[in-house]
């Protein structure tokens, strides 16, 4: 028997990774009305999931690269506020980088990483820059996190995708107070994971030791019947028990239990408080299992611990949280199905070497995660060797749902004898009764053989190898043989579903993101605070994202003394980016790529913030609306001509026309239009509300109404985005009638523009999925959008009701397909835009202080389906070796493009901004093209209304669908 090491090599590791970073959970979904419009809610699909809670820590160990004597690593375990770790500092200085490495014991699905910094008002030692990693066997490391942390003594969550893990490292690479010393310290850490999925309740037999006397009234089984306003209570009538309360759960078998959850009643009286839980198998015999104190809140309470096989499980109440009578009661009461937890594997073998001196051969050591090590059949006495076929049998002492199976030959350098060839994979539920999954013949070399099929529920899993592959004798060998396995709870596969990458921390929440012309770097900011806004106090806390390092820098703008919370973005024609209004409500700053600097830019004529702003085909950028800031209402449009640096007021475009029907008026009436530049300096405004309009911007301007977007309703919050501007299409979809406190739609149209000042065409093209608003959507290289985070029901700095599931619109069928689900809720104040290599940054959300657990001091990088091979395994991209001009192109030009291979089309995207759910930049331009082997002539449309000049990213795609990075161009 062999507890589950796996995968010391990066290959071994990078592909159970891959698969545990598809694992979500299979969470019960609210039942969520829908608003006007929406689609109705569908049983079938989950919308919200439950937060990440904290394992059980008891049994863990923790070492560090230095400790200060009196601040061991083992204080960031000991649940003291008034304790810490802290590397040496006396009487020398342990230099950077420091690490702290954590020891679960066991094998954990975990998806997160929470940091208490050191409590006692000292801010030496906080960390900054920082690597989260991960590891099976405490050799072989994956990365799962990196960013800076703000220097401050608020907890620091990391959230990350589902992966399989023992082992978790946190290295720190600097101190966030930037003075320079090499200290760092922690108060507490610990490890997030999100509930296993609940067991079946329906054969239960509970009890209490007290309960209402009245019949079917709060009884002990109301605690399991499923219905949440229905509850079992202690008495309370005529008599009334003290403490302690405890309610039994007969399972009527045993089953693997490794959590529970608890809802309280539903008015706070008889919310448990401080409570232990034990287990037994005969019901009498009882063993602690682990205790703790619930908040005194009308959230759901979840307990997670290591799997345990019994048949009763107690929890015991011992004071109630609110200390408000000896009552207790129970809404709901569940556990979690521990069945899918790693175990020990054992193996048997018809043959193993174990008598030779030179080579230790035995069967277990392809399962010790070691490369080193290896398995080999009876070789010593030639005579007594077994011949073909040899097996190789794994009980995995639970049944998973396998999917496949990867083989690492021995890695001796230049021995590859025992290398299988020709094979079966079988799987069984009992070691009995044998299905065939897998045959064929391997390579004969030294690198890793992997074998898919569709998950199927099995125990045994049995690799049969019928010759070896050079027929250089009888024998097999192994380095390593594991199976893979996939929870109840995965998520589907990324080449239909996509795949999400690793968490990003930043030092802020990143409220407003722009992609910066030429250097493809992240320029995200928040506020004047790193997660809160405030009065305006003329700074902006800044961060820069360099996806090619992974690092993210973070710096403080105060010398144009605008705090640029809730501002208009708009990426000039010349690659400036030009940040309007907002917190300090009159200013303009200008961030310039080529010196990472920024600059002061013309004061706005009307202060605003929450405006929405554009650039025009002219060259100039159009603002309008506003009302979050400066003084209400009023706000019509300006004219910003970055030649003379001026804004100028446009009194025939004024803000009435797009003014939404919110109940709290003008302040969020005018808020966050949905613009589209076109032709001749025009401006088509799409949303939010369902009243469209033109705008002609020469001169003193002019407005000319364009007609009701269908039958849509005001979409607060939606989105609207331009995926074929040649064509003139825009789609918008979701939104709210109010900004905040109302459900939203599911509502998508496809606006089909034509010359400007004349109505287009609206086609109303059903439903998405799900109802959203606070959503951010991305328009792909491919035509495709993808629409990804909000809320169900639009509520500012919350993530209840948070949409995980994101949706890919395709504009060839008009329908939408549902998406791996993220980890990490993207809502109110979340950003998304596209990257030069096709896949997506998501982040943010939040912006509500310390404490709220709204807050997102994060991203993560979506990777599209037509990154991946329908294997599963990562696809080749087309290449664009060459592009003639090699960086400015004028409108209208031919553009000669060099690849490495077969090209289909290809398309043009326009650098994006976002912060509000608003992208006015982004916009997809599909490029006719003719070819001469591998070099192409792509014209380049002349209609400035089509190709707004600026920054573009230019991609090649094969007839594959599978994107090239991008080649960035200036079009002028």
């Amino acid at each position: 028997m062999l507890g589950l090491k796996c995968y010391a090599l990066l290959f071994y590791l990078t592909h159970l990774t891959y698969r545990a970073n598809s694992l979500t959970h299979q969470l019960p979904a609210r039942d969520i009305r829908t608003g006007t419009g929406a689609e109705q809610y569908d049983p079938t699909i989950p919308i919200t999931g439950i937060a990440p809670i904290q394992l059980d820590r008891v049994g863990w160990t923790v070492t560090a690269d230095s400790f200060q004597p009196g601040c061991e690593p083992g204080n960031v375990l000991d649940n003291t506020g008034g304790t810490w770790w802290e590397t040496q500092f006396n009487p020398s200085m342990a230099p950077l980088p420091h690490n702290i490495v954590i020891d679960m014991k066991n094998l954990h699905v975990i998806n997160g990483f929470r940091m208490l910094p050191r409590q006692d008002n000292s801010p030496s030692g906080n960390i900054g820059q920082h690597q989260i990693e991960v590891s099976l066997d405490g050799r072989a490391w994956a990365r799962v996190g990196t960013g800076t942390y703000a220097n401050d003594q608020a907890r620091k969550t990391t959230l990350f995708q589902n992966i399989l893990a023992r082992y978790v490292r946190l290295i720190a690479f600097s101190t966030a107070e930037g003075k320079g010393y090499p200290y760092v310290a922690i108060g507490e850490i610990d490890i997030l994971s999100g509930p296993d999925p609940t067991l079946p309740r329906n054969n239960w037999k509970v009890s209490a030791d007290s309960e209402n006397p009245l019949p079917n009234l709060h009884q002990a089984t109301e605690a399991i019947d499923g219905v949440s306003t229905t509850y079992w209570s202690t008495q309370f009538d005529g008599a009334s028990p003290a403490f302690p309360h405890n309610f039994t759960i007969d399972q009527g078998s045993a089953k693997a239990v490794s959590g529970l959850s608890y809802l309280g009643p539903p008015t706070a009286i008889g919310r448990i408080g401080q409570f232990t839980i034990h287990q037994s198998n005969d019901g009498s015999t009882w063993t602690r299992v682990t205790s703790g104190t619930w908040t005194d809140d009308a959230n759901l309470k979840s307990i997670e611990f290591g799997a345990t096989t019994v048949r009763y499980i107690r929890l015991t109440a011992l004071s109630e949280a609110g200390n408000r009578g000896p009552w207790i009661a129970a809404s709901e009461i569940s556990l979690f199905d521990g069945s899918r937890q790693a175990t020990d594997f054992s193996v048997t073998v018809d043959s193993e070497e174990i008598t030779s001196a030179v080579e230790d051969g035995h069967a277990i050591n392809a399962l010790d995660g070691d490369p080193a090590t290896f398995w080999t059949t009876k070789w010593a006495n030639t005579k007594n060797a077994p011949g073909y076929p040899h097996f190789f049998q794994i009980d995995m002492r639970a049944s998973y749902a396998v999917h496949g199976l990867s083989y690492l030959p021995r890695q001796t350098p230049g021995n590859q004898q025992g290398n299988i060839g020709q094979h079966l994979i079988e799987i069984s539920p009992d070691g009995a009764s044998w299905t065939p999954v897998a045959r064929g013949t391997w390579e004969d070399d030294q690198q890793v053989k992997v074998s898919n099929w569709p998950g199927t529920m099995a125990r045994y899993l049995r690799l049969t190898a019928l010759t070896e592959a050079d027929n250089r004798g009888p024998w097999a060998a192994a380095a390593e043989i594991q199976p893979l396995i996939q929870s109840t709870y995965l998520s589907p596969a990324p080449e239909t579903q996509g795949q999400w990458g690793e968490t990003i921390a930043f030092p802020l929440v990143p409220v407003a993101t722009t992609l910066v012309p030429a250097t493809g770097e992240v320029l995200v900011w928040s506020a004047w605070n790193a997660d809160k806004y405030g009065d305006g106090n003329g700074r902006t806390v800044t961060a820069i994202f360099t996806p090619s390092t992974g690092l993210v820098t973070q710096s403080i703008v105060t010398n144009t003394q605008h705090d640029m919370f809730c501002p208009g973005i708009s990426l000039s024609a010349s690659g400036l980016i030009v940040v309007a209004g907002g917190n300090n409500a009159e200013k303009t700053s200008i961030y310039h790529p080529d010196t990472h600097s920024w600059s002061s830019g013309a004061q706005l004529v009307r202060p605003r913030g929450y405006n929405s702003q554009v650039t025009l085909s002219n060259g100039g950028i159009f603002t309008i609306g506003g009302s979050w800031g400066g003084a209400r209402g009023g706000k019509n449009a300006e004219y910003y001509d970055p030649n003379t640096n001026t804004w100028t007021l446009r009194p025939g475009c004024p803000v009435a026309p797009i003014l939404t029907n919110d109940v709290q008026g003008i302040y969020r009436q005018d808020n966050h239009a949905w613009l589209f530049a076109r032709q001749n300096g025009s401006v088509f405004h799409a949303g939010p509300s369902r009243k469209m309009n033109w705008f002609t911007t020469d001169g003193q301007g002019s407005t000319t109404p364009a007609g009701p977007r269908g039958n849509d309703i005001d979409a607060m919050n939606g989105n609207a985005i331009m995926y074929d501007a040649v064509a003139g299409k825009i789609l918008t979809i979701g939104g709210a009638v109010n900004y905040d406190g109302s459900f939203t739609t599911a509502n998508a149209n496809i606006i089909t523009l034509a010359q400007p000042n004349t109505s287009p065409t609206v086609t109303a093209i059903g439903s998405a999925h799900y109802a959203r608003a606070f959503h951010n959507s991305v328009v792909l290289p491919d035509g495709k959008v993808l629409i990804l985070g909000g809320v169900n029901y639009a509520r500012v700095f919350s993530d209840d009701t948070s949409i995980l599931y994101p949706e890919l619109f395709d504009p060839d069928t008009n329908t939408f397909t549902v998406m791996a689900p993220m980890s990490i809720p993207r809502n109110y104040h979340s950003v998304a835009i596209l990257l030069p290599d096709a896949t997506v940054f998501a982040a943010g959300g939040g912006l509500c202080g310390v404490g709220c657990t709204a807050n997102h001091y994060d991203a993560q990088i979506f990777k599209p389906p037509y990154l991946f091979n329908p294997d599963q395994s990562v696809a080749t991209r087309p290449e664009i070796l060459k592009t003639d001009p090699a960086k400015d192109v004028k409108l209208g030009s031919v553009l000669t493009v060099t690849v490495d291979g077969p090209v289909a089309e290809f398309s043009m995207v326009r650098f994006g901004s976002a912060t509000h759910s608003v992208n006015t930049d982004q916009r997809r331009v599909p490029l006719a093209h003719t070819a001469s082997g591998n070099v192409h002539r792509v014209q380049v449309p002349s209609d400035p209304g089509v190709v707004v000049p600026g920054w573009w990213m230019l991609f090649a795609i094969g007839g594959d669908g599978i994107p090239s990075v991008a080649a960035t161009i200036h079009v002028q």
